[in-house]
């Protein structure tokens, strides 16, 4: 079966092959239904874990006995860590975050984040990489990361920054929402393709290309 994103807590994951990199998406909790991703390299068969968000042993099922040599949590809120702990516990994987966010995140979950990142790091996978992207106004350190295979068709995990229709929920903080939006439009619109395939926090994936036009609808409206 072709890959859709369209997953669901409960059911199946979906995966892809992207050059060298295989991706696997699932989703977990029926209340939040957040997404988590799991990262291998074909050539080394490590792994990495974007967003342990809960289910712990839905999580470590996927993983498997490869392994993680990183977990990396795309931003602070609670639902995006919630199994931090116990797949740390299991794996001993270095725990990364955005360098604003990290403090929190330590303090919420009880498990130090090792590697603090911003904007032009780098996280291996293996012979791959993910570029980090720093994207403040959902979260101080909300991060994205993306992953060039070589063929024009980037992919992009956008945590709860950027979805199909619309940047992330800032409350209604003006300028929160100015500082998201002015980092999407600059940041990902500004020096990705259309081609770019972005995963994000919640729900189903898109392309930039997709949402480019809404843009300038999305920052008129405030949210």
């Amino acid at each position: 079966m072709p890959y859709t994103g369209e997953v669901a807590p409960g059911g199946p994951a979906d995966s892809r092959e992207a050059g060298d990199l295989v991706i696997t998406k699932v989703a977990v909790d029926p209340e939040t239904s957040n997404n988590c991703y799991l990262l291998r390299c074909r050539s080394t068969g490590d792994q990495v874990l974007i967003d342990a968000a809960d289910e712990p042993e839905t999580l470590l099922a996927l993983i498997g006995d490869a392994g993680l040599t990183h977990v990396v949590t795309t931003h602070q809120h609670w639902d995006h860590h919630r199994a931090l702990p116990a797949v740390v516990a299991a794996t001993g994987a270095e725990v990364v975050a955005g360098e604003p966010d990290a403090e929190a995140i330590t303090e919420q979950t009880g498990v130090p984040v090792t590697i603090s990142v911003g904007d032009g790091d780098t996280i291996p996978v293996g012979s791959c990489s993910l570029r980090v992207i720093r994207l403040t106004g959902h979260t101080p350190g909300s991060i994205a990361l993306v992953y060039d295979d070589g063929s024009g068709q980037p992919h992009l995990f956008t945590g709860d920054s950027l979805f199909p229709g619309g940047v992330g929920n800032t409350r209604g903080n003006a300028d929160n929402f100015r500082t998201l939006i002015d980092d999407v439009e600059s940041k990902l619109f500004g020096t990705l393709p259309d081609e770019t395939w972005f995963y994000p926090g919640h729900g189903n994936d898109s392309t930039l290309g997709a949402e480019r036009g809404s843009v300038a609808e999305w920052r008129e409206r405030g949210w």
